[in-house]
């Protein structure tokens, strides 16, 4: 059984703000539940590696309550599953229970055989429904203060929601790259377009490797050498099929490295279809971050990537 609700509030009613960093969930379950089989299960699903990172990082980072402290500060929290046992197999989301926004989910079943097919039944509805929303999280932060993204409105005809902390790297005809600098590392956004016949022959990956390899060696170099940025070889890119915008698109994830240099990271591609005009808009992100996690880091270009919306052109 399934189902998603959201709860009826009275009208002189208003929810506290829920709280919560970014990818985290609050794991309300007995801990005799937790530290054996249901809880491998949870963990199994919900801290499984992320993607395209060369050291693992989990999917989502979990807090475990016993249902006996199930209280007031961990109601507010933004994600909460609560997992116990009941009659009967069900698995249940409900919006905007005890803050706002805020996204609860129950799993329930009769044994523990019944619990853990329940998680395996629906941990794809439920980690898909998370990353949802708190994509949509992270972009009411940056909507907070935004970058003024006027230069690439003019060359691609595309807004993107970009945090202000972004700044301009380098600007050319159809390319543009943004950077963002913080203590220990960097990350950046590249914006550049290319023509339907780029991606003609239906190889994905390797048309999607070849273009950012080109774009690396014309554009993005090391300080000190003539290296350029590559799609590191002995880390196949992930692939998938979204829609951004209505658009359809590939998402590409990987790892880049400097050619014959230490400098490398992941990145986050989009090449999205743009069929009015006969192209395809290329949207990645990448990281260097060496000395620490970088999971959120990609998560928030993700976020920004997938604000993109597609412009009206101009009447002359």
């Amino acid at each position: 059984m399934f189902s998603c609700s959201k709860e009826a509030k009275q009208d002189d009613l208003v929810l506290p703000a829920s709280t919560g960093k970014i990818n985290t969930i609050s794991v309300i379950i007995d801990d005799v539940l937790w530290n054996g089989d249901v809880g491998d299960s949870l963990r199994k699903k919900l801290a499984a590696p992320v993607d395209g990172l060369q050291e693992e990082e989990p999917l989502f980072t979990i807090n475990q309550y016993s249902p006996k402290i199930f209280d007031s500060s961990v109601r507010l929290g933004r994600n909460i599953l609560v997992v116990s046992k009941a009659p009967d197999a069900e698995f249940k989301h409900v919006m905007d229970k005890h803050a706002a926004p805020q996204n609860v989910f129950y799993i329930t079943g009769h044994n523990l055989k019944e619990i853990i097919e329940t998680i395996d039944l629906h941990a794809a509805t439920l980690i898909s429904s998370i990353k949802f929303y708190e994509i949509i999280e992270n972009q009411k932060t940056t909507a907070a203060s935004l970058f003024n993204d006027k230069r690439i409105n003019q060359k691609f005809n595309i807004a993107l929601q970009i945090p202000s902390s972004f700044s301009y790297a380098l600007i050319k005809d159809r390319f543009v790259w943004l950077k963002k600098d913080i203590p220990s590392g960097n990350s950046s956004l590249l914006v550049y377009q290319v023509p339907y016949s780029a991606f003609k022959n239906g190889k994905i990956v390797q048309n999607a490797v070849r273009l950012r390899d080109s774009v690396g060696r014309k554009y993005i170099h090391g300080m000190l050498d003539k290296s350029s940025m590559v799609t590191e070889e002995s880390y196949y890119p992930y692939v998938s099929e979204t829609k951004i915008d209505e658009h359809q698109a590939f998402e590409i994830r990987g790892t880049w490295e400097l050619a014959n240099n230490f400098m490398n990271g992941p990145f986050i591609n989009y090449a999205i279809s743009d069929p009015k005009n006969k192209r395809y808009i290329i949207v990645e992100g990448f990281v260097y971050n060496p000395s620490s996690t970088k999971r959120d880091m990609i998560f928030e270009l993700e976020s920004i990537i997938k604000s993109i919306q597609f412009l009206k052109p101009k009447k002359k």
